[in-house]
């Protein structure tokens, strides 16, 4: 019964993820400054060490954002009265299952569409979710943002609507500004007027907080941020040693975001002869790993607003440090 209520579109080419990973790391560390993207952080092990960080105490995002939710679910379900949920990356975390139970508790939802560009991710997810909701049909898209919001955002002829869309964890801080407009001008314009997007954001606060959240004592910030560089030597061949790298977490004031960077102790050459690139690093050399925007309630709302969607409820945890906002296509 699970499997019949299961269904999975592949979006992506066979190919994709080989030639993404040849593109970004080419492009980024040939450049100046050097960068990788954050998304090659998160294999199997990458994606353990960042399980444990939110287990953290000074790592406060999941839990805040999860204390909104526990407070809030009920109340978002009984203003979106969604029929189906959708939700971009994998859906087996507790915030989600606080949405789906409060969403069937209602009696409206039917319908659960994950979003990842990891197919086993959405498969299990969905597997897990056919299994202990049995009422609910899962639709998954393996894709990624750019190419697969319409597709998982499609509406069944059957059911449709209202809907609801939900990008949790201040994922959309990895976006720059452009990327953020882009992003909520296709939403906008897939959502229907009775749809709704359910967004987490990280906000702007002590940057002794920040710090400490991105680089904690016990070194697992670390390992994690430096596992991107195991990612490389198994997939290209590289011959990075990561701990020849100390991990470093910066706040930078004037774009309001957290950094992530690794930063070279040695002179020292790497190769990577799946691209056939040699690389010279100086002594203290930085190489971009992650960025995480900050945002500020005045500049998130009218940055939506201008790109097409209205925020109609702002909520934070007690201690202010995280929002979950629930917007809707301009009207």
């Amino acid at each position: 019964m699970t499997e019949s209520r299961l269904t999975v579109d592949d979006r992506l080419p066979a190919d994709y993820f080989t030639r993404t990973l040849h593109q970004d790391v080419r492009t980024g560390l040939t450049a100046v400054p050097r960068t990788l993207p954050a998304k090659w952080l998160y294999d199997k092990r990458g994606s353990d060490l960042f399980e444990q960080i939110t287990r953290l105490p000074d790592y406060y995002p999941t839990r805040a954002e999860q204390e909104i939710l526990t407070q809030r679910a009920a109340e978002i379900a009984a203003i979106t009265r969604a029929t189906t949920l959708i939700e971009l990356g994998s859906g087996s975390s507790r915030k989600t299952r606080l949405l789906l139970d409060a969403l069937t508790a209602g009696g409206a939802l039917r319908r659960y569409a994950p979003l990842d560009v990891s197919a086993s991710a959405v498969k299990e997810a969905g597997q897990a979710i056919c299994r202990d909701y049995p009422g609910l049909d899962v639709t998954a898209t393996v894709a990624d943002y750019d190419t697969g919001l319409p597709a998982a955002t499609a509406a069944d002829p059957a059911e449709p609507g209202p809907r609801l869309l939900s990008f949790l964890g201040s994922t959309i801080g990895a976006f720059d500004p452009d990327e953020r407009r882009s992003f909520y001008r296709t939403l906008a314009g897939t959502l229907g007027s009775d749809d709704h997007l359910l967004l987490g954001a990280d906000l702007v606060k002590s940057p002794d907080l920040l710090v400490r959240a991105y680089d904690d004592t016990t070194g697992v910030s670390a390992d994690f941020n430096r596992n991107v560089l195991h990612v490389l030597n198994r997939e290209l061949g590289a011959d990075f040693d990561p701990d020849a790298f100390d991990h470093v977490a910066l706040w930078e004031p004037e774009p309001e975001r957290m950094e992530m960077r690794l930063r070279a102790r040695t002179p020292q050459t790497v190769t990577i002869p799946a691209l056939d690139l040699s690389l010279d690093l100086a002594a203290g050399e930085h190489i971009r790993t992650q960025r995480a925007h900050k945002f500020r309630r005045d500049a998130l709302t009218t940055e939506l607003q201008a790109h097409g969607l209205t925020v109609h409820h702002w909520w934070t945890d007690p201690a202010t440090r995280f929002a979950l906002l629930l917007a809707a296509p301009n009207q």
